[in-house]
């Protein structure tokens, strides 16, 4: 009997599970934890799911609760979580100077969401190099602050552990029990951190293709708007979404103005503060779920805000989650097509295809879908209320990572609905419905006759 091989499409979703059980299982060992015992199950269970999964939400404090070598799995499985398990062991393989097969390749090609396998070695090399350069340099400018603050050994520790938690969008610390609410008139810590969550949400398609053009259009002496002009059509979307007016921006104008007077977020700060606050809450609610002012205190207009910039994410082919900004622009794109009876989308001048189409408004759909039966679920049993039942639902299926305070106090099935949300907010719904069903294209022999339905 032939043995059935298992796909990249399938492999993917199975290796972020096995990688979250033999994290689950480190992290239950007495060794893990600052007190030498064992740590619960489900504790270990939730903690290596919110890690590799990049999410943040966390039953237990990680600081006071584990020690440092559960501290140093804790940041491996962020690592190994944000960049993908394929790539990493793509990368161990590459400094082992292993051999890659042809299929090897084409899982590499898939886990990294590229058209083809051409140039895949050298792509992931410098994803390597410039992982490792943007790391550093993020561990080198938190080290300006945490090495006076803490010491020499602690500092670079801090440093590094927070440099690499911020770019991979995990928002896991363990400076204390309130994330980085001590540090938000900290401009340095404060900058540092929006500026990883940015460079990690982008995407690494959007990284080479902006370095390109820009170090070329600077030899070439070309302004800014001729070398936006030359950045390839996913770039351009990438960077119009992601830091103009339609997110970031207007994300930080709506909190100014809602949290502005609100003392137990924005009013109690200087004028300053209050402008870098409302930009990091814009910018972390995109799946970085580090957090300034607490979350519960903000106003029902805040909230909504919170579910909209969750939901949406980061970009693409990055380190961030939600359902991207590419993809919930084309599924407005797609009803705006369909409004004004238009056969193709034009963005940029180049068209848009229709399986492009297609494949964002269903991940819109599933997404959706998925967030309202996972809610529904947790304030069934669990005595919340549907505000922050939603609001943990949504950060835990984003991978933001953001709570209003309602984590800790969840019962076991809350835990565990929560745990499902994460791992399924990370490989996507689609993918795991893809997983068991082992999608394949059928292409219809025949075509029966046209049925007459109504539609709204």
């Amino acid at each position: 009997m032939k043995k059935k091989k298992i796909s990249s499409v399938q492999l993917i979703p199975l290796s972020f599970l096995w990688a979250i059980i033999i994290g689950a299982l480190l992290l239950m060992l007495p060794i893990s934890s600052a007190t030498g015992q064992w740590t619960n199950p489900l504790v270990a269970l939730f903690t290596a799911t919110t890690s590799t999964c990049v999410t943040g939400l966390v039953v237990v404090d990680t600081y006071s609760y584990f020690s440092l070598f559960g501290h140093i799995i804790i940041l491996l499985m962020i690592q190994v979580g944000g960049l993908g398990i394929i790539t990493v062991i793509s990368m161990v393989m590459l400094i082992t100077q292993k051999k890659f097969s042809l299929g090897d390749r084409m899982m590499l090609q898939d886990s990294l969401n590229l058209k083809t396998d051409v140039g895949i070695l050298k792509i992931l090399i410098r994803i390597s190099k410039d992982v490792a350069k943007i790391e550093l340099t993020g561990a080198a400018l938190y080290a300006i602050y945490f090495i006076p603050e803490y010491g020499i050994a602690k500092g670079i520790w801090f440093s590094i552990f927070h440099s690499v938690s911020a770019f991979c969008n995990a928002g896991i610390d363990i400076i204390g029990n309130n994330s980085l609410m001590d540090y938000k008139s900290n401009p340095l810590i404060m900058i540092t951190t929006m500026l990883l969550i940015i460079l990690g949400g982008l995407g690494y398609v959007v990284w080479f293709d902006m370095s390109e053009k820009i170090k070329a259009g600077i030899v070439k002496g070309f302004t800014p708007v001729q070398i936006f002009k030359r950045f390839t059509e996913h770039t351009k979307l990438v960077v119009v979404v992601t830091v103009t007016t339609f997110l970031i921006v207007s994300g930080a104008v709506a909190f100014f103005i809602a949290e502005y007077n609100n003392p137990g977020t924005l009013g109690n700060l200087s004028l300053f503060d209050k402008v870098i606050n409302s930009f990091f809450e814009s910018i972390t609610l995109r799946t970085a779920g580090f957090s300034s002012i607490p979350q519960e205190n903000m106003t029902d207009f805040s909230c909504v805000i919170s579910y909209t910039l969750m939901f949406i994410g980061g970009s693409p082919i990055g380190t961030a989650g939600g359902v991207k900004t590419i993809t919930i622009f084309l599924a407005l794109l797609n009803i705006i097509a369909y409004i004004h009876d238009d056969d193709q989308s034009i963005i940029f001048n180049k068209r848009v295809t229709d399986e492009n189409m297609r494949k964002a408004t269903v991940i819109v759909a599933v997404a959706t879908f998925t967030i309202i039966i996972l809610t529904l679920a947790l304030i069934v049993t669990n005595p919340i209320n549907i505000q922050d039942g939603l609001y943990e639902v949504i950060s835990a299926s984003a991978t933001v990572g953001l709570s209003r305070g309602l984590t800790s106090s969840l019962n076991s099935v809350g835990q565990i609905i929560i745990i499902i949300a994460m791992y399924l907010g990370r490989i996507g719904p689609i993918s795991l419905a893809i997983f068991f069903a082992g999608r394949s294209h059928h292409k219809s022999k025949c075509r029966y006759v046209e049925g007459e339905f109504f539609v709204g």
